[in-house]
């Protein structure tokens, strides 16, 4: 049946096209077959294309075959018009934002094979693909033709090129292409009486926020922006002790979920979940394309190895669709691995007393509803017999610790994963955002949770805590070396401490979840040294807890946090002395 609808397909393209040219007859029987098999191979590589959007989000086994046979029929596809271009150019009347087009096809593929599969390397081909579109200029002659449709392909085009730009720092490129972006908008909102415009000047809008959304700028001696990358590079965990006793388990999973309300997002991604996606891969490799092949393994019986543990990024999920992905993880994760859940999401706030103290009775996490927020932050019930049910409880969790469980929640009501109870003897942390922070500091919630900064970013954390808005490169890498120095050390409290919980340490065998806890310690040290952070709520938490005089209240840790800030000419802002009970 697919045979004869290709068949068909192709045989009225070509008397469409050939007509023009003169009689069919007049046609060398080679050019009527190359105009016949491109035909067939654009066809089937549409049809495979609009296939990808069947396949199920969850799950890593059920969609790499497909995504290997739509990778095969571009690859052919790609390669026959670049050998049979002159043909195609007289006979098939080929176009060059056609041309463009399948190029952009295959940098959606590769985008996409990323989301699959966290491999960051995959990045790279999707930006050689839409980098070449634009300096062949593939687009250019497409708003010489009346036909908005293609223009707004090609303002596609641009949206996804700024997101992999994004993605991986490329933040010159992506400065230029909102520029040409902009531009385009323009043109095409001016010669079309389109309805679409606002939607598109949007786009701009959050582009724009999302590239300002860091609240320290690292400059050259030029004063130009230095790119700083947040993603483990090589000497980013600190390294385990020789003889250091640690757990074996390693990050299989993520979870990255946004669910904020109001903060800056691009393309279903808020500020929040772009930072801990990063913190939690690589720093990606060149990929030559011929030699990896993506979609297919070297064997079925001895899969790759995962350089990233595996995402999943869910922008405002309602509670069966979150579930859904949840249990889709639990099922796949491999032996002696951990699943982490990342929760970046407006508090759900208990009303009224509860006889009991349960693990649904205080609350949780919003997720998504078709009904509107109300008061900002805080969801109030209508019914307040009825416990909300666009909320994500602690107790919705209980299920999924059975196996390595690594929560992280930044929250305005993060403090109700406190009430966890660890029922199966996995290990299983929870490491929760403070649910406020002071009036003083600057709000920057809209451009992303200092909590989730600090998880990212420390060093910018800390400056940001400090009062400081720029940094010249020098002084930066001085601090980013001392600040190495410092995760070493919270890494040897950690592993000494003789009265921490097991489970940090079994978690501490994992580079990524390594550099999580250090960041984390030091988050809270430098919180409750912080002249402003005067109250208790404005101090990150754990379950289990942590032993505060021999972790975040560390005399060694506080004597390093005060040197940081002696090297930054900030140690005004830091008590000189903490007091046990504030």
């Amino acid at each position: 049946m697919i045979g004869h609808l290709f068949s068909y397909r192709t045989e009225f393209a070509l008397k469409e096209i050939m007509s023009s040219g003169g009689a069919e007859d007049d046609i060398p029987q080679g050019e009527r077959k190359t105009v016949t098999d491109f035909c067939y191979l654009l066809d089937k590589s549409k049809q495979l294309f609009n296939g990808l959007r069947d396949l199920p989000q969850y799950g890593q086994k059920q969609w790499q075959s497909y995504f290997g046979r739509t990778f095969d029929v571009y690859t052919k596809l790609w390669k026959f018009q670049q050998q049979h271009r002159q043909v195609l150019d007289n006979r098939y009347g080929l176009k060059r934002w056609q041309i463009g087009e399948i190029a952009s096809k295959i940098g959606q593929l590769y985008y996409h094979y990323y989301l699959r599969t966290s491999e960051t390397s995959y990045l790279n081909e999707a930006f050689s693909f839409y980098s070449a579109i634009r300096q062949r200029s593939y687009y250019s002659q497409v708003n010489k033709e009346d036909r908005p449709e293609l223009v707004v392909k090609k303002l596609r085009y641009y949206a996804r090129f700024i997101v992999v730009c994004l993605l991986l720092n490329k933040m010159d490129v992506v400065k230029d292409l909102v520029k040409e972006l902009s531009d385009e908008i323009e043109d095409y909102t001016h010669r079309f009486n389109t309805e679409d415009q606002v939607e598109w000047n949007l786009v701009l809008q959050e582009v724009a926020a999302f590239i300002e959304a860091d609240p320290v700028m690292v400059l050259n001696d030029d004063n130009t922006i230095v790119i700083t990358s947040n993603r483990l590079a090589e000497t980013g965990a600190p390294l385990l002790e020789q003889g250091m006793i640690v757990g074996q388990l390693s990050l299989a999973d993520a979870l990255i979920i946004g669910n904020c309300n109001n903060q800056v997002k691009f393309s279903e991604l808020t500020v929040d979940m772009f930072r801990m996606l990063q913190a939690l891969e690589r720093e990606p490799m060149n990929l030559a394309s011929q030699m990896n092949k993506p979609g297919m393994q070297e064997s079925a019986d001895k899969p790759t190895r995962r350089e990233n543990p595996h995402k999943y990024l869910l922008y405002k999920p309602t509670f069966s669709q979150l579930y859904t992905f949840l249990a889709a993880s639990f099922k796949e994760l491999p032996a002696n691995s951990v699943l982490l859940i990342y929760l970046s999401a407006t508090g759900v706030f208990p009303t009224g007393r509860s006889d009991s103290e349960g693990p649904y009775d205080f609350g949780g996490v919003l997720t998504n509803s078709n009904r509107d927020i109300i008061n900002g932050d805080a969801i109030h019930k209508r019914n307040q017999s009825h416990k909300e049910m666009h909320c994500l409880h602690p107790g919705d969790l209980y299920p999924f610790t059975r196996k390595p469980l690594f929560i992280i929640v930044d929250s305005s009501n993060s403090v109700a994963y406190k009430n966890f109870t660890n029922l199966f003897g996995q290990p299983l942390v929870c490491l929760l955002s403070p649910t406020a922070y002071p009036k003083a500091l600057q709000d920057q919630s809209q451009r992303g949770s200092l909590f989730t900064l600090f998880l990212n970013n420390p060093l910018m954390a800390f400056l940001f805590v400090s009062g400081l808005s720029s940094m010249r490169r020098g002084l930066w890498e001085k601090c980013q070396e001392y600040l190495r120095k410092i995760n070493r050390d919270i890494a040897q409290l950690l592993t000494h401490s003789r009265s921490i919980d097991q489970a940090f340490l079994q978690f501490f065998g994992d580079e990524f979840l390594r550099l999580l806890l250090t960041r984390f310690i030091f988050c809270s040290a430098t919180m409750r040294m912080h002249k402003i952070f005067r109250e208790t709520r404005n101090y990150p938490e754990s379950y289990p807890q942590l032993p505060r005089d021999e972790t975040v209240e560390n005399p060694h840790l506080q004597k390093h946090i005060l040197e940081l800030a002696s090297i930054l000419d900030v140690r005004n802002v830091f008590l000189e002395s903490t007091i046990d009970d504030y």
